[in-house]
């Protein structure tokens, strides 16, 4: 016998603690070096914790739902073990690997994974699928419940609304159940899911421990629109990406950022901590909640490549496969509620940061130009700033110099 043991892997300084979701292998089954053995939930991601060696799963210590700490043990692996026999391996049904998001939503509505078929690319199970199976189930006749009602479901996935057949609601990120009639003022209570405890919890500090004020702005996006026509398809043909406007709106922050390095900075108990690097948060919505990765020296990139991480985050965090160091730092945030069709709002600073930009929706509006009235896209943009170290001078002005990028985005490109 020759014994090796699972660990939680190490977590970020930031991250206390986590919690196992569901173990995908059972005591006496076989396991394959790189397989995924169980998903672990923190405040920030859902990590995999593949098998580092072959063998059989012998010994399971912590179990679904528990919390774990860095470099607990967990299970144990025999690596010269044989799997244990199954009674009836003939009616052993082969149960289809899910992604953790997609696993974590049928464990929450009690659906059998075996009993699931794919709809998606090469069979692949997808959300929608688990949602199909529950309708089912609560269509299924029962002098119980009532007729499961269809709703649409709003998935806030990498800024993108998509609507969804569903007998649920997702509200921050989980997973709320159909609520079964029992008289006529029905409830449902349902614990928040560890990032959205974190979410509050980031909330609750930014708000208490800053001093929050926003200053408001509008933007002609007209110059920004025409140049991205002008040059769309040659950028996508030379870069393989599509320009987008997220690139602008990093560019013309990082511009301001240095030319105001106040609002670069951060508050350390009595001392301002200026940042020599501009690490910006780009916020997205996902299904777990919000999730904000980080563009690392957005200084020293181009438009495509802020376009092109901005695009891998986007699709990593709907499948929950953004990591910790990714979602850890950041000296500034670029919040864009205008994806959802926001006119205008107040953002929260995500601490320890001083300051984050608002975006919202462009929309024609009417304006005075030369005394005369038109109408232009324009957009109205927000800073929020902590008023313990970024006094209103700097902070509109350091809005003004991101209207001025916007509207001149020559400058811009050719660093004035």
């Amino acid at each position: 016998m020759s014994i090796i043991e699972v660990k939680v892997p190490q977590l970020s300084e930031s991250v206390s603690e986590a919690t196992l979701l569901t173990w995908h292998k059972q005591v006496g089954e076989a396991v394959v070096e790189g397989e995924n053995l169980i998903d672990i939930e923190t405040d920030k991601v859902v990590l995999e914790l593949p098998a580092s060696k072959s063998g059989v799963l012998t010994k399971i210590i912590k179990g679904d739902d528990e919390k774990v700490t860095s470099n607990e043990l967990i299970a144990q692996i025999d690596t010269a073990g044989k799997a244990a026999a199954v009674p009836d391996v003939g009616a052993r049904r082969a149960v289809p690997v899910l992604p953790p998001s997609v696993r974590k939503l049928a464990r929450e509505k009690e659906i059998d994974a075996g009993n699931l078929h794919g709809s998606g690319r090469s069979g692949r199970v997808t959300k929608e699928d688990v949602l199909n199976a529950t309708q089912q189930v609560k269509s299924a006749p029962s002098p119980s419940m009532g007729d499961g009602g269809v709703t649409n479901d709003l998935a806030v996935v990498v800024g993108q609304p998509s609507q969804m057949a569903s007998s649920s609601i997702r509200e921050g990120g989980q997973a709320v159940p159909a609520i079964a009639p029992s008289g006529n003022r029905p409830e449902q209570r349902v614990a928040m899911t560890r990032i959205r405890q974190r979410i509050a919890e980031r909330l609750l500090q930014s708000q208490q421990n800053a001093a929050i004020l926003t200053t408001f702005n509008e933007v002609n996006m007209q110059p920004v629109i025409d140049l991205r026509n002008r040059y769309k398809d040659a950028f996508e043909k030379k870069h393989g990406i599509k320009l987008g406007f997220s690139s602008f709106f990093v560019k013309a922050a990082v511009l301001a950022l240095q030319k105001f390095p106040i609002v670069n900075a951060s508050v350390d108990g009595t001392d301002i901590i200026y940042h020599g690097y501009f690490d910006i948060g780009v916020a997205i919505g996902s299904e777990r909640g919000l999730v904000v990765p980080i563009i690392r020296d957005a200084d020293k990139l181009s438009f495509a490549d802020i376009e092109k991480q901005i695009a891998d985050f986007g699709a990593r965090a709907k499948v929950g496969k953004l990591t910790m160091e990714e979602l850890t730092g950041g000296t500034f945030t670029v919040s864009n509620g205008g994806v959802f069709g926001s006119m205008l709002s107040t953002p929260i600073i995500n601490p320890p940061q001083a300051a984050i930009l608002g975006i919202h929706a462009t929309k024609d509006r009417p304006v005075a130009e030369n005394g005369q009235v038109v109408i232009r896209p324009m957009n109205y943009l927000a800073v929020s700033y902590d008023h313990r170290i970024i006094d209103g001078r700097e902070a509109v002005l350091f809005l003004s110099t991101i209207k001025e990028a916007l509207e001149y985005p020559g400058r811009v490109l050719l660093d004035l």
